[in-house]
């Protein structure tokens, strides 16, 4: 049962017990005249009377006419204990109405309902809470992601600076030795793969942001994708004198999206690239338990604090801001990847201590 049924069957039970409420109050006031009228009637017969009286004479009217006053005494409670109810349930409804109008513009003050509305007061405290950390995410977000892009426009402009200045040289200077146009032409083919990457960051950005996730499952051989992510690694492994050990079972099977899974696992070496330790080695390890398969991502690396590591998953969260930016990080790799992982109902986690980072990818089978 979601959380809108259980609103309202609270709703609803709160609506009985106030129309019993009510009904019971109308019952007790009938109750009551009917009780009035039979102790009147006991005690005018105990008392002695006198046809000159004039309270003999009301009291003779009224038992002449005794329908009709009890019908008018009973009306005219009806008429107050609806009042009553009524109004009650209207002052309770502008609590209420005003407690809503401060959600659409939440402080950091509680909203405050009389005491016979105290759950709808703590409902009513608990969504301000949640506007005011999801404005504060938001914000953050944002400020975040514009950082970012002020990071890569700047990053921009150096490469094509790049690019054109080589490139004007070997236009303008035709008799230069092979050897300078090979170094030229090398240069400047690095700069542009340099804004390829940026460009391609732009692109994550977006798809993040406005796509919606859609998995295609099938029957992977996960072990064989593993074993082929790690080896397109190698080049880049190779620059910065490092090696990759897999430790894989004989057969590992499941049911996923390969092209979304290969991404992931793509983040997670990727940033074992960029922070590990020059020389040092990456171990990929996967086994299956539990009706779930479990991969680690493990290397040497400078132990990353507490506060950030907690932080690891968040959108346009970098590590380190002027090596990410260097590097071409725009702050979503790991994001996006606990976004797909957990759309395929696993978990990832990050942790990290003695200068070792270990990445655990949770999937079930």
């Amino acid at each position: 049962m979601n959380n809108a049924e259980l609103r309202e069957q609270r709703a609803r039970r709160a609506g009985r017990r106030a129309w019993g409420r009510y009904l019971l109050a109308l019952l007790a006031w009938v109750a009551a005249v009917i009780a009035m009228v039979f102790m009147g009637v006991l005690v005018c017969s105990s008392v002695t009377w006198y046809a000159g009286s004039p309270l003999y004479q009301l009291l003779t009217w009224v038992r002449d006419y005794i329908v009709f006053v009890c019908a008018l005494t009973v009306l005219a409670g009806w008429v107050v204990i609806s009042y009553v109810f009524i109004g009650r349930s209207a002052r309770d409804m502008e609590w209420l109405l005003a407690g809503a109008e401060e959600l659409a513009h939440p402080t950091a003050s509680p909203i405050r309902l009389p005491q016979t509305l105290q759950s709808a007061e703590d409902q009513l405290n608990l969504v301000r809470e949640q506007a005011l950390l999801g404005a504060r995410t938001a914000k953050e977000a944002e400020q975040r992601k514009n950082d970012l892009v002020v990071y890569l426009a700047h990053d921009l402009k150096t490469p094509l600076t790049s690019v054109i200045g080589y490139l004007t040289l070997l236009r303008d200077e035709p008799q230069l030795s092979p050897e300078m146009q090979a170094r030229y032409t090398g240069v400047a083919l690095e700069k542009a793969e340099r804004l390829e990457d940026l460009i391609n960051e732009f692109f994550d950005i977006t798809r993040f942001s406005l796509s919606h996730l859609e998995l295609e499952k099938r029957d992977v051989d996960l072990k064989r994708l593993l074993e082929q992510m790690c080896s397109e690694f190698g080049p880049v492994l190779a620059r910065r004198q490092m090696t990759c050990a897999l430790d894989l079972p004989g057969e590992l099977r499941l049911i996923c999206d390969p092209d979304k899974m290969a991404r992931v696992f793509d983040n997670l070496l990727n940033n074992a690239c960029h922070y590990a330790y020059p020389g040092s080695t990456l171990y990929v390890k996967a086994w299956e338990a539990d009706a779930q398969v479990t991969i680690t991502f493990q290397n040497a690396g400078a132990t990353i604090p507490p506060e950030k590591l907690s932080r690891m998953f968040e959108q346009f969260f970098r590590l380190d801001p002027s090596r990410g930016s260097h590097t071409g990080n725009a702050g979503l790799g790991l994001a996006i990847a606990k976004e797909i992982v957990e759309a395929h109902g696993g978990a990832i986690t990050a942790q990290s201590a003695q200068e070792q980072v270990v990445f655990t990818v949770t999937l079930p089978l």
